[in-house]
Order: C-alpha cells, then sequence, then structure tokens
C-alpha cells in the first residue's frame, strides 16, 4: 500500500519539528514537504500533489483560511485539515466555507490526529466535537450555504444509508460510524458513497450540513 503523502504547514517551529518526527514515525505516512506560510503552501501544494494537506491557520502572509481557499479552488480533489488552537464560531464557518475537510484543535492526541488525516485522505470529514453545534449556529444566521437539493430524495436513502447519514451530522468519523453499526469500514465506505450520490451533494460536509438543515440527524 502506498504511502500517505502529507504536506506539513505550520509556522511554529518547534511544533511542526514535533508533527513531523511523531507523524515519521508512523507506518504508512510520509511529509512530502514543510511550508511555513499560506503562499508556500499553495505553491507546495502544485508542485507536490499531496494526498493531504495539514494545515495550521495561524499562519503569516495570506493566511490559513485564504489559503485553504485557493487550494481547494485549484485543487478541489486534495483534503485539507485544519490543525490550530483557536475554535471560534467565525473561524469555523470560514473554514468550512472555505473547504475545508476537517478541523482539528492542536491539543488533540497523536493518534487521533493521525486517524483525522487517514479518514479526510479516505474521502471522510473530520470535525471537533464541538463543530456540530458550531455548523448548526451558523445555518441559522444563514452563513454556511445549505446545498440546494430535493429534499424527497432522503426517502430513496435505505434504512442504513439514513442511520449512516444520521451518524454524519452528528459528527462521527467512518471508523466511528463502523464501530456503532458494527459492520465493515469498507462498508461504511460504499454507504457514504452511495449517500453522496443519491443526495447530489459533492462531499461528506455537504451532506451533514444538509442532514443537520433538514433535522435528518434524528433519522431513521
Amino acid at each position: 500500500m502506498a504511502n500517505l503523502r502529507v504536506l506539513l504547514v505550520e509556522d511554529d517551529e518547534l511544533f511542526r519539528l514535533g508533527l513531523q518526527t511523531r507523524l515519521q514515525t508512523e507506518v504508512g505516512i510520509e511529509i512530502i514537504a514543510e511550508a511555513i506560510d499560506g503562499e508556500t503552501a499553495i505553491e507546495f501544494t502544485q508542485r507536490y500533489q499531496p494526498d493531504v494537506v495539514l494545515l495550521d491557520v495561524g499562519l503569516p502572509g495570506i493566511g490559513g483560511v485564504e489559503a485553504c481557499r485557493q487550494i481547494k479552488q485549484q485543487h478541489p480533489q486534495i483534503p485539507i485539515l485544519i490543525l490550530t488552537s483557536h475554535s471560534q464560531k467565525t473561524l469555523i464557518e470560514r473554514l468550512i466555507a472555505a473547504g475545508a475537510s476537517g478541523y482539528c484543535l492542536k491539543g488533540i492526541e497523536a493518534e487521533a490526529l493521525i486517524l483525522a488525516l487517514r479518514s479526510v485522505a479516505a474521502g471522510a470529514s473530520w470535525w471537533d466535537r464541538t463543530v456540530t453545534a458550531e455548523i448548526r449556529a451558523a445555518m441559522s444566521r444563514q452563513v454556511i450555504p445549505v446545498p440546494e437539493v430535493d429534499v424527497s430524495l432522503i426517502h430513496t436513502l435505505t434504512r442504513r444509508e439514513q442511520e449512516i447519514l444520521a451518524l454524519i451530522a452528528a459528527g462521527k468519523n467512518n471508523q466511528e460510524i463502523a464501530e456503532t453499526l458494527h459492520i465493515a469500514i469498507g462498508t461504511v465506505r460504499v454507504h457514504v458513497h452511495a449517500i453522496l450520490q443519491k443526495l447530489g451533494v459533492r462531499d461528506r460536509t455537504s451532506a451533514a450540513v444538509l442532514a443537520l438543515h433538514q433535522g435528518w440527524e434524528n433519522l431513521p
């Protein structure tokens, strides 16, 4: 199996070194490049085409949010996991709008960060537990756009797919969904793909936003 190629973007030298050292000890993860500002992050994403970008939001230059937005605009297929010490509501709203696939606080345990990297690289999303509530609050203020789909499409989902959509809306990653439903993680991935196709949304985050807006998190 090929290594997970990670672009590490962090301006704090000591913190970056600690991350680099820890992640490089993990089998199957390779730090292919490191950047210390948003402009270099954009340049290195273009140059190295990483599998995932691990991005600090508090960067010098254009900043992490704008770097995230530009990277996703140029490379929509590359997931971005945000790592930061901040958790303000406005920041979360901006990150979601910029296309981030996940968000972790810097106090996260190393094992959880590695799982988060693997999750977003596999097409899932990863949000800190407080974020689901923040998403709901942001939608109520119409800050985060809700995907425009035919709400009757919920009835095209099987009961199992509805269960998984509810868990996605609750902020669960694929591993947690598999454990909750006592099914294989590969089966979860298949169901998630089917959910996105049936609802006509581009990614897991859009499905979660739609589910929360429609009140589908309590299904089935």
